[in-house]
C-alpha cells in the first residue's frame, strides 16, 4: 500500500496553508556512549588512555512541517526516535545536525512526573512546574483552582508527590500542561496510565485544544487513540521517517509492517 509522504498532504488545491508551528529539515540527533576499557583498580589508574566512543543514531535526517492547528500522531516501535523527537521540540535536547524551527510556547507532557520534585507537595509542584513552563506566579495563582479541580486532587494537594500513585502524577502533570495557554502541546504516552473516565476527560480537553486551533503532537502505541485524535501521523522506524500522511493509512501500513516483520 502506498502511503503519502508529502509534508503538505493536508492542503487542497487553492488553499492557503496556515503558518508553520514546527518545521524540521534534515533533523539528526545522535547520542554518544563512552565505553570504559577498565574493570579494575589498575584499569582505573590507566583511565587516561583513550576511551572508545560509540555514536548511537536516534534520528537520521528527517524533514517535515506541522502547521499551526494540526494534531499529528507519532507512531513507531520502541527505540524508533519518537520521544527523542518530542525532546528536541521541547528543547530538552539539541540537534546534532539539521534545523528545527518551533514557533510558539510549548507545553511538554513527556514523562510521568518529569518536572516535579518528589519532596514538594502537589501544590508546590504546580508552582514549580508552572514556572518551568513559562508562567508567572500571578498567572499560576489565577489558574490554581482550575488545575487542582481538573486533576481531581483536592484531598491530596498538600501531600508530597512521592506519595502519589502513577495515575495521580499523570493527572497533575496533564492538568498543569493544559492550563499554561500553550500553542503546542506534546503528549508522550502518559494517558495510558489514567483510568478510563479520566482518559475521556483528557480527550475532551484535547478536543477543546483542537477547536481553539492549537497544535498537538501525540505519541502513543495505541493505534486506535492515534486515529481517534489525529488526522495525520508520522511513522518513525530506527530514526528514519517511514511515512507522513493520513493517520488511518499510515497506521494500517505500520501494522502491516509489524505483522510482516514478526
Amino acid at each position: 500500500m502506498a502511503v503519502p509522504t508529502s509534508n503538505q498532504y493536508t492542503h487542497t488545491a487553492g488553499e492557503v496553508p496556515s503558518p508553520a508551528a514546527i518545521r524540521a529539515e534534515n533533523l539528526t540527533k545522535e547520542f554518544k556512549l563512552a565505553h570504559h576499557a577498565y574493570a579494575s583498580l589498575k584499569g582505573l589508574l590507566l583511565s587516561f588512555l583513550p576511551r572508545r566512543v560509540e555514536r548511537i543514531p536516534a534520528l537520521q535526517g528527517i524533514s517535515f512541517t506541522i502547521r499551526k492547528g494540526e494534531t499529528v500522531g507519532i507512531i513507531g516501535q520502541n527505540g524508533s526516535g519518537k520521544s527523542t523527537l518530542l525532546g528536541l521540540i521541547a528543547r530538552v535536547y539539541r540537534p546534532t545536525a539539521g534545523t528545527l524551527e518551533v514557533n510558539g510556547r510549548v507545553a511538554p507532557l513527556l514523562e510521568l512526573g518529569a518536572g516535579f520534585h518528589p519532596d514538594l507537595t502537589g501544590l508546590e509542584n504546580i508552582y514549580f512546574n508552572g514556572v518551568i513552563l513559562g508562567l508567572t506566579r500571578k498567572q499560576i495563582a489565577e489558574r490554581l483552582s482550575a488545575i487542582v479541580e481538573f486533576a481531581e486532587l483536592e484531598d491530596y494537594i498538600d501531600a508530597p508527590i512521592r506519595t502519589y500513585s502513577s495515575g495521580m502524577l499523570m493527572r497533575l502533570g496533564f492538568a498543569v500542561a493544559v492550563h499554561v495557554d500553550a500553542d503546542i502541546l506534546l503528549v508522550d504516552e502518559v494517558l495510558a496510565v489514567g483510568d478510563t473516565r479520566f482518559q475521556q476527560k483528557c480527550y475532551d480537553k484535547i478536543g477543546q485544544f483542537q477547536r481553539e486551533g492549537r497544535t498537538i503532537l501525540f505519541v502513543s502505541h495505541d493505534m486506535e487513540a492515534i486515529t481517534r485524535v489525529a488526522a495525520r501521523a508520522l511513522w518513525l522506524h530506527k530514526g528514519v521517517l517511514q511515512a507522513d500522511g493520513n493517520s488511518q493509512e499510515v497506521v494500517q501500513a505500520y501494522l502491516q509492517a509489524v505483522q510482516r516483520d514478526g
